[in-house]
């Protein structure tokens, strides 16, 4: 008889071996299992085994990046959308910090590698949206566009999430951001409110930090 699979051993599994590939701790199917009070049976229960475990790991990180995207509801404004995809791409980093890092390590592969991709088309889709509403230029490049955005949010995630600086950080964004959009042609003032609105999703709305 199969065993019955456990979402919460599953996330359990999951959590501590990218915990310990951040801490260079050695994983293998023991050690990943010590101390957590499951078999490495469960280890094939819910991946296969150990190859199957890796590359769970890192679509894992886009799994959880898509459902913070899918929390970001579509509104009249879709520059402030935008900013509000790139907030959810840094809280997504800042909440899971490990998993954030096996996300983009070529060294493992994905289960699913559309479904990752799919995680842009978040991006550019609200790019198109504000093309079509006049905010942009009609000559921008969505995909590109999508792109320099989610640089941004990379850059400063992986400064943030696993590195030297502090959140507060993160308030940078809205004018790297504000400045890519306006050089794409939207209205700076206009621009500018609306990627503070939007940019209040790392949060839950708080207010943003005035430039400095």
């Amino acid at each position: 008889m199969a065993r019955a699979k456990d979402p919460a051993v599953r996330t359990l599994l999951l959590e501590r071996a990218a915990h310990m590939l951040r801490t260079r701790e050695p994983v293998t199917l023991r050690s990943l299992v010590a101390g957590t009070g499951v078999s490495t049976m469960a280890v094939y229960t819910h991946f296969g085994g150990m190859d199957g475990m890796w590359k769970a790991l890192r679509q894992e990180g886009f799994t959880r990046l898509a459902s913070g995207f899918g929390a970001v509801p579509a509104s009249a404004d879709p520059v402030r959308d935008l900013a509000a995809l790139v907030a959810a791409y840094l809280r997504n980093a800042l909440d899971h910090p490990d998993l954030y890092r096996v996300m983009f390590d070529a060294g493992f592969e994905l289960e699913d590698l559309p479904a990752a991709d799919a995680s842009l088309e978040h991006l550019v889709q609200a790019v198109r949206r504000a093309v079509d509403a006049g905010r942009l230029r009609p000559d921008t490049v969505p995909l590109d566009l999508a792109i320099q955005s989610w640089t941004i949010a990379h850059g400063l995630a992986s400064l943030v999430a696993g590195g030297p600086l502090p959140r507060g950080t993160l308030d940078h964004g809205v004018p790297m951001l504000a400045a890519l959009l306006a050089a794409a042609g939207d209205e700076p003032g206009r621009c500018r409110r609306s990627v503070e609105a939007g940019w209040r999703h790392l949060d839950g709305g708080r207010p943003v930090s005035p430039e400095r």
